[in-house]
């Protein structure tokens, strides 16, 4: 049982792993919006803001991987419904004073089930994209506090995180 009082869904009758059947549930707008952060260098920063990255432009490189990715979640996370997402965008925000990129992801869709996933992927591709870019310049890149910030719509409500 889980804190709310409900069966495990991921497990079939013998206890094996399956995929939930959501065919019985409502279509509903669902929204979800996820973040994550690489720490780079100042000179990663400063590079990356003045187009000096020998590969190319970084965070519209990193855009469309995290777009891309979003679509194939269903790919690479086992339990994850193959979706056909309404909307990705990613925004990128540059903190030069802590030396650091926000990435901030949101999945829109009309379906039976929800895109946190999807978001999370979105963020996490990003991430990964922006460290192969920049790695032959900053090895010492970080990625870090990749989570869900807020989701909307389905049978469990929507989700709010409490930031500091």
């Amino acid at each position: 049982m889980t804190e709310k009082g409900q069966d495990f869904t991921h497990f079939n009758e013998a206890g094996r792993a399956k995929m939930v059947d959501v065919s019985k549930k409502p279509v509903t707008e669902r929204k979800a919006i996820a973040e994550g952060k690489v720490y780079t260098s100042a000179e990663t920063i400063n590079r990356i803001q003045e187009a000096k990255i020998k590969k190319g432009d970084v965070l519209g490189v990193a855009q469309i991987a995290g777009i891309m990715n979003a679509k194939k979640t269903s790919d690479i996370i086992p339990m994850c419904h193959p979706l056909n997402l309404t909307g990705v965008d990613l925004d990128f925000e540059i903190n030069d004073e802590d030396s650091y990129i926000r990435i901030v992801a949101e999945v829109k869709i009309s379906s039976q089930t929800g895109v946190e996933m999807e978001a999370l992927t979105a963020v996490s591709t990003a991430a990964l994209t922006i460290y192969d870019m920049c790695k032959a310049v900053d090895k010492g890149m970080e990625i870090g506090e990749i989570r869900l910030l807020k989701k909307t719509g389905g049978q469990s409500g929507d989700f709010v995180r409490e930031i500091d």
